[in-house]
Order: structure tokens, then sequence, then C-alpha cells
């Protein structure tokens, strides 16, 4: 009798825990392998690297989603000869049982062997903004930085748009930054934000009004194998941003991700970056790194258009080889560099 491929677990495993849309799981091959090998050991091994994940049972994904991949798991199960397994069914009527959360957990596993645990709303848009949850384009990112971490390493960087904490998070985990300043202006956002990077380890510090400072405090890390940035949540509306603000940021590096998909926030954004350029103590300009998914063409060469028409230069960076958090799902994401 064929053996089952002791992988297929580990690729269920790290689509689950990121809460990746049931289509793109593996499942053809779990068909093929339970056609092969029909005992329950790989469905049992499936189960207990997903839904029962110690991550996952201390941060579950949404009710919903759960749900559905249990329900799917048993469908495959009992398309087979296998005997039933209790498990299963009994998992899955204990999530039956689970009241729905405008909130879940994505859970992204990184290379060290660490990972971004996030609260995320389960709608696309809430309280008026997109930005409560992680989008395609600051996964990318996260994934770029990874593999280009000598960029991040003992430098100030500036993230604008943080968002909920996605890529800031992993940078911090992975790439050794000085210093990380993370900046949005929806107050939801940010308070989520702030509970995300305490979350994954850190806790405020005693601060007022307009910056929110944090430290890393090891005993709440999971898994801490990272140097502890000084980490900084700020406000920030770019269309009203005062000199003095951006006096106190002086970035080495800038990055943003799915911040260009409106000609009013593109103008915004250039206008900012031309400021900030202008402001470093020592004249040296920061190095900018903007990522997004190419939704509207039209909008992606007016933003190019823009930046021509005030001196601003630019490069697309090439397509980084490493699929961390994107699943095997190809997106129209670039990259470009920017010269302030």
């Amino acid at each position: 009798q064929a053996m089952a491929d002791p992988r297929l677990g580990l690729r269920f495993q790290r689509r689950f825990l990121a809460a990746r849309q049931l289509r793109s799981f593996p499942w053809p091959e779990l068909e093929q392998n339970l056609q092969t090998s029909p005992d329950s050991s790989l469905l049992l091994d499936i189960l207990h690297k997903t839904v029962l994940h110690p991550l996952c049972v201390k941060y579950p994904p949404s009710a919903k989603y759960r749900r559905c991949f249990l329900t799917e798991l048993i469908k495959k199960h009992e398309s087979t000869a296998a005997e039933p397994l209790d498990e299963l069914y009994d998992t899955l009527a204990h999530i039956l049982n689970e009241e729905e959360s405008t909130h879940c957990y994505k859970n992204y596993l990184l290379p060290t062997g660490d990972c971004v645990t996030l609260s995320e709303s389960v709608a696309i848009i809430s309280g008026g903004t997109t930005g409560l949850v992680t989008w395609d384009a600051a996964l990318h990112l996260a994934e770029w930085a990874i593999e280009n971490s000598a960029i991040f390493s003992n430098r100030t960087v500036l993230e604008l748009g943080s968002g909920i904490g996605f890529t800031g998070i992993a940078i911090c985990k992975t790439c050794n930054p000085k210093t990380y300043i993370f900046s949005d202006y929806h107050h939801c956002v940010l308070k989520q934000l702030t509970e995300n990077i305490r979350l994954n380890g850190f806790v405020l510090e005693p601060e007022t009004t307009q910056h929110i400072q944090l430290q890393s405090q090891g005993q709440e890390a999971e898994a801490t194998n990272y140097q502890n940035p000084k980490l900084i949540v700020t406000e920030l509306d770019w269309g009203s941003v005062t000199e003095k603000q951006l006096l106190d940021l002086q970035p080495d590096i800038i990055i943003a991700a799915d911040v260009v998909y409106d000609p009013e926030i593109i103008l915004a954004l250039i206008g900012m970056l031309q400021k900030l350029s202008t402001l470093r103590a020592d004249r040296k300009p920061p190095e900018v790194y903007v990522a997004f998914t190419v939704r509207n063409p039209d909008t992606y060469r007016l933003f190019q258009a823009e930046l021509d028409k005030v001196g601003i230069g630019w490069q697309i960076i090439p397509a980084h080889s490493n699929s961390i958090f994107l699943c095997d799902v190809q997106r129209n994401v670039t990259i470009l560099q920017l010269f302030i």
C-alpha cells in the first residue's frame, strides 16, 4: 500500500493558519493520497496541523472559515473507504456551537520558525475603512524585505499606511531594524495596529498623545530570536502633516504597501515624500519602496506620471524568488523603488 505524502499536512498548515481561501488548498493531492492510502492517519495529521494546531486553538481564524474547511475535509474523508474519524465530527460540532465574531485571527509562519499573529476584521470594509485587513501587497513587500534584510538592518524605517501591522511586524522580527515607525491616520486602524503589536510580543510603554512607544518584552513573545528594535506608532495624515511631525521621524528607509489606489491619495503621498526628502538632518534622502497590486492600470500609470511630473525617479524592483506567504497564488503585485 502506498504511503501518504508527509509534506501534505505542512502545506495545508501554512495555508490554513494564514486563513487563505479554501480553493488555494491542495485538495486534488489530498484526494489522490486518500485513494492510495485510505486509512485515517493523513486526515488526522492535517486536522492537528490546522484546526487543532496550538496556534489556531489560541488564536482561531473565523468560525465560518474553520467550519467550511472541516466540512470539505469530511467530504474528502467520506469519499474513501476509511473508517469514520470521530475527531473530525467532534471538532466540527464544537465549532458549530461557536458564535460568529466581527474579528478573527490569522497566523503567518516566518522562515525563522516564529510567526506573525494578527487580529483582523472578518469584513473587507469595516468601520468605514479597508485598513482592518491584510492585503496581498503587504505580504509581497514583507517577502521581499525578508529576502533583502540587509537593507533594513540597523536602520530607521518609516512605514506609511501600516494598516494592522503585518509588514512592519514581519520586518521587525526578521530584518533587525534599529527603529521602526508604524503610521496610519484612521483611529480604528491605529487601535487595532497597537493591539497587534502587543499580540506579537511587544508591550506599550507609558507615553503621551502623539507617539505611542513600544518596547519588546521577551517573556510575552512566543519564540523571539530577533533583536528588539525601538518601535513607534504615530498618527500621520498625509494631507495635513506638519513639518515638525516629519522632522521628528528622520527615516533611512520609507516603505508602503497598497497605498496607490486613488488619485487623491497618490497626490497626497507624493507631496509628503517631497517634504520628507528635504527634511533629513544629514541631507541624504531616504530610500523609498512602494508595493501595490495593479488593479486599475490607469491608476498605476497616473502614479508613474505624477512621479515624473515632480521629478521623482522610479524603477521596478525585480520579483523576489521566495513565496513565503502568498501560498502559490500569483498576484499582479509590483514594487517600485522611488528616488526622492
